[in-house]
């Protein structure tokens, strides 16, 4: 299989890209390398899959030394036409598509960035799957589009339909327009709706990425809701490990499916949504223990009230992705926050 995996300079693509290389799949990555967070993390995680960075040029395919099926293409999936030529010359037969904008504060002051590259992105992609009929396409979207929810776990099978922030927006019209191209063009699309991950390689603009920073540093952390908050945190490989599941088995419709009692998460087209967390939400200030334990030094600790944009609480629903997939995250807290700090330490010098 020839597989695309789109913002493999992030986070969750990278280590999607690298697991699927290591399995044996021809994999093209791309990312446009963006400067929302420090663009040296994000050349970082390439060098550290054997992308040779220096020879970096936008639209043209420099291969891994490590993983010689695994090329990479500095590209914005905004661009219509790169991304019109990118699915015509590799026919690929799926796509992970991870690339966003993201950041639920950062769409407050920044909107129109989220625009093109979560709704114009998406839809370039949508358009290549139409083009070339590929098998599955797999999709971020994310736990932010629960919103005002306050029935938790959060289902799937229940409306998700009063976002609070235009990140959450842009992932719920992510999931709508996805599956207005399965029902009209029959094309296999699954929507997994992540919770709060965290890992080595991690997001800068993340709170525990800050917070392990400023508690190496010894300057304050500001935690918001005086710490009254709680998160599915999730570790990235057990996060890894779900998308690779799903991936592999295109999505199909629900022939059980009912328009007068419609499920939000199945469908008469080929289309699944997903909650994919560890369904053990933990609090805030024992997330910060951890971290403090991880380091071995207290935090400072600034008690903030809650801000726009923000949740109070995420909670997991995954029965579903448990049953049909037999996904079972397998990484405490503690053992998590300890790798991270690892990784931290080692790749800041902290």
């Amino acid at each position: 299989m020839k597989i695309l995996v789109t913002g493999t300079a992030g986070f969750i693509g990278f280590f999607v890209a690298e697991k699927l290389a290591k399995l044996g799949f021809d994999i093209v990555g791309v990312d446009n390398i963006n400067t929302y967070y420090d663009t040296a993390l994000k050349y970082g995680r390439l060098e550290a899959s054997g992308i040779n960075t220096a020879n970096l040029q936008d639209n043209q395919p420099v291969c891994s030394t490590l993983h010689p099926n695994y090329c990479f293409i500095k590209l914005d999936i905004a661009d219509r036409a790169q991304m019109e030529n990118l699915f015509s010359t590799y026919q690929f037969d799926a796509v992970c598509h991870l690339a966003a904008q993201a950041g639920v504060r950062y769409s407050i002051t920044n909107p129109h960035d989220y625009a093109l590259s979560n709704l114009s992105g998406f839809l370039n992609i949508l358009e290549g799957c139409r083009t070339i009929q590929v098998k599955h396409l797999v999709y971020a979207s994310s736990s932010s589009v629960y919103g005002l929810n306050s029935n938790t776990p959060f289902s799937v099978h229940q409306g998700a339909d009063h976002p609070v922030s235009l990140y959450a927006a842009s992932k719920k019209s992510n999931e709508m327009m996805a599956h207005s191209y399965s029902h009209l063009y029959n094309i296999p699309t699954t929507g997994l709706r992540f919770f709060t991950v965290y890992g080595p390689w991690g997001r800068p603009d993340m709170a525990y990425f800050k917070f392990a920073d400023a508690i190496i540093k010894g300057t304050p952390i500001d935690v918001y809701n005086n710490g009254e908050m709680q998160r599915d945190f999730t570790y990235v490989d057990d996060i890894v490990e779900g998308i690779i599941r799903v991936l592999g088995r295109p999505a199909t419709p629900n022939t059980n499916w009912n328009s007068n009692n419609p499920d939000p998460a199945t469908s008469s087209a080929p289309y699944r949504l997903y909650n994919i967390g560890n369904s053990s939400p933990v609090k805030l200030m024992n997330f910060i223990e951890a971290l403090e334990n991880a380091i071995g030094k207290k935090a400072v600790i600034n008690l903030l009230p809650m801000q726009a944009g923000d949740v109070l609480s995420t909670d997991a629903d995954m029965s579903d992705l448990e049953t049909e997939f037999q996904y079972h995250p397998k990484t405490d807290i503690q053992s998590g926050i300890d790798r991270f700090v690892s990784w931290f330490r080692e790749f800041y010098k902290a």
